[in-house]
């Protein structure tokens, strides 16, 4: 069978249902789409092909989600995370371009999996808060996002460790990661990495992922917190195993 996108039939089915799922995990958890996409999508595209990918289809995705979020988030803790990413992110972009593609599989399915573990044991951080904190926690997510294309992890278990409401929590998750988006194509871009045939991926994944984020949204019901995290783990935690370069 011919081949779109340069993808093999099978292994652009498995990227479009990456797509889709990350969008269901992140549409009610708030966070998942990199953590279930890149390790399902890295043995295919490559660390920056499915960086590219993931960040195009990932700037629609939230958009039916976006509205209730804003109503909901912290919006100076989310411009100083957003601000602490910026100064970071392009010194995580530059370790990525020495990474051969076999460690940034791992980097990825061992990052995920280890913030998988840390939620299931329910670690928590119970210190004060500063504004200067928050900033640095951003900038370590923007290492992150550069490096493994995860700036999830960091802002993630900050948040769930704060006695915030799921909601604020959620929020603040994926309007960050909706920020780090824009962050991180624009430094791709400066660096000549988004070429025509990425960004046409990125358009067509746009569109299962979207439609994810949608039911995701739809499903979404804070009483049944519980259920959806647990959801969400049992996504990350298969996608990140798979991910592993052990299976070939």
């Amino acid at each position: 069978m011919p081949e779109l996108f340069g993808q093999p039939p099978q292994g652009l089915a498995i990227i479009l249902f990456a797509a889709f799922l990350g969008g269901v995990v992140r549409g009610f958890s708030g966070f998942g789409t990199a953590l279930v996409f890149l390790p399902l999508a890295s043995p295919y595209l490559g660390p920056f092909g499915a960086l590219i990918g993931l960040t195009i289809m990932d700037i629609f995705g939230p958009l039916p989600n976006l509205r209730r979020a804003w109503s909901d988030v912290d919006k100076g803790d989310l411009a100083r995370l957003t601000g602490g990413c910026a100064l970071l992110l392009p010194l995580g972009l530059w370790v990525l371009t020495r990474v051969d593609p076999d460690v940034f599989r791992y980097a990825v399915s061992l990052l995920a999996l280890f913030m998988l573990a840390v939620l299931i044991l329910g670690l928590r951080y119970n210190g004060q808060v500063t504004r200067a904190m928050v900033s640095g926690i951003g900038a370590a997510a923007g290492f992150l996002g550069g490096v493994a294309g995860l700036p999830g992890p960091a802002v993630i278990l900050f948040y769930m460790s704060r006695p915030l409401s799921v909601q604020v929590i959620r929020a603040t998750i994926l309007l960050f990661l909706f920020a780090f988006d824009f962050l991180i194509l624009g430094y791709l871009t400066g660096m000549g990495r988004v070429t025509w045939a990425a960004a046409a991926l990125g358009l067509a994944l746009a569109i299962p992922n979207l439609a994810g984020n949608w039911l995701g949204g739809w499903m979404f019901r804070p009483e049944r917190e519980r259920l959806y995290r647990a959801a969400a783990y049992i996504a990350i935690a298969l996608a990140a195993l798979s991910g592993l370069p052990l299976w070939g």
